[in-house]
């Protein structure tokens, strides 16, 4: 079994992040011993260099080598994706680990909260899939609606080209976040799996602090974890591997 967790939105800024929750969140995490985190974005608020140093601290004390990180739009306010290149690394980036492949993309632009990836990309992605058996594809930005969300805005500009070059590579899963509502799509044979906000206060209608755990075996299960500890099991489902 492959255990992945997914973290989205932790906000660290004086204004909405939650101390405790992230402590509570960063235990459950251990507990779990993933053998791969992925955060999708939006460590901070406002791109500052305070919030990220004490982003990468609660990230480092989070036990798990195989890490994917990926800006948000907060992330690259005020030239903060400089930041995050000190912080945490390249903006663009890839992991490959026990069959598992996943490609990470900054789909944020500076100071607009709308998002892009950008057609130049296209085949670094593509070529960065090769012949792994499970493909993940993660990014801030939701490539397709969220319900619970309000007004539909700041989806990818090229996001039907980005949904079209994934599938042809045949990604399984889509991890993303900025909407801080849970939520999980299929297309075709691809699960796109939102993030709620993992410790902030930034939540929406009757939705909580949360993250999300995925197992892959002979099928894939994706489950919300509170910071209590507590989980609910979001989908079961076959999932489709290549050899």
């Amino acid at each position: 079994m492959i255990r992945i967790v997914h973290l989205s939105d932790i906000h660290v800024s004086v204004s909405h992040f939650l101390v405790d929750v992230a402590n509570n969140v960063i235990k459950g995490i251990n507990k779990i011993s993933p053998d791969i985190v992925v955060i999708t974005g939006d460590m901070t608020q406002n791109g500052s260099y305070p919030e990220f140093k004490e982003a990468k601290e609660y990230i480092d004390l989070i036990n798990c080598q195989n890490k994917v990180i990926v800006p948000g739009n907060h992330d690259s306010r005020n030239v903060g994706y400089l930041l995050f290149e000190d912080f945490f690394g390249a903006r663009f980036s890839y992991l490959s680990h026990k069959g598992v492949t996943v490609v990470g993309v900054d789909s944020s632009q500076p100071d607009i909260d709308d998002g892009h990836i950008g057609r130049e990309m296209y085949d670094w992605i593509a070529n960065n899939y090769n012949k792994s058996e499970i493909k993940i594809f993660a990014l801030h930005h939701h490539l397709i609606p969220i319900p619970m969300t309000g007004r539909e805005e700041e989806i990818p500009v090229d996001s039907g080209d980005v949904l079209d070059l994934i599938n042809r590579c045949g990604v399984n899963i889509v991890l993303c976040g900025h909407k801080h509502v849970p939520w999980v799509w299929k297309l075709n044979d691809m699960f796109i799996i939102n993030a709620g906000t993992a410790c902030s206060d930034k939540i929406k209608a009757r939705t909580t602090q949360c993250y999300n755990l995925i197992e892959i075996d002979e099928k894939l299960r994706v489950y919300h974890v509170f910071p209590d500890g507590g989980q609910e099991l979001m989908i079961e489902s076959v999932i489709n591997k290549e050899g």
